[in-house]
């Protein structure tokens, strides 16, 4: 997000003070209202809830990338970005858990929780080129459309839980 917010004409004081803050308090927000939601619904609602919030938080993305270098907007995404983030991470991480052995827990999780990154580490680094040949709103209208699979997946998990019973 970074380069991105600079090709924006945002300075790095600007994007210091409004990330650090906002996103610090909003990512802890996000995870506690997620933690709330997990406990309160089950894993599969939050799960899909999260799903949702990411794709829709990167239209915001693509939206700033519209509107240009404005701190309110710069203050919005980063907000909801962290907070969508830090609530799916929350559902998502109950989702693994969930799924361990409590005899392999730590390797299980372990070998989860990398497997839950790679998809994104390795398609992350073409986000440069796919930035290049189009622009950073086709970039994030495109990310948010990538997140389609993820929330018909999690709409689908739910579903089959509520059939066979299962209380996540």
């Amino acid at each position: 997000a970074n380069p991105f917010y600079l090709d924006l004409g945002f300075s790095k004081t600007d994007i210091a003070s409004i990330g650090k803050v906002f996103g610090f308090f909003m990512t802890i927000a996000g995870s506690f209202l997620g933690g709330l939601t997990v406990v309160r619904y089950g894993i599969f609602r939050p799960l899909l809830a999260g799903a949702v919030m990411v794709a829709v938080t990167n239209l915001l993305f693509a939206t700033l990338a519209n509107i240009g270098p404005d701190l309110k907007w710069l203050a919005v995404v980063i907000s909801a970005d962290n907070l969508s983030g830090g609530f799916s991470n929350a559902a998502f991480i109950a989702y693994l858990s969930s799924m361990t052995n409590r005899a392999y827990t730590a390797t299980q999780y372990a070998l989860f929780s990398s497997l839950m990154t790679l998809p994104g580490k390795f398609f992350s680094g073409f986000s440069g080129v796919i930035v290049d040949a189009t622009s950073y709103h086709a970039f994030f209208v495109y990310a948010a459309a990538m997140g389609i699979p993820a929330i018909v997946l999690s709409w689908v998990l739910w579903r089959h839980a509520r059939k066979t019973g299962e209380q996540r």
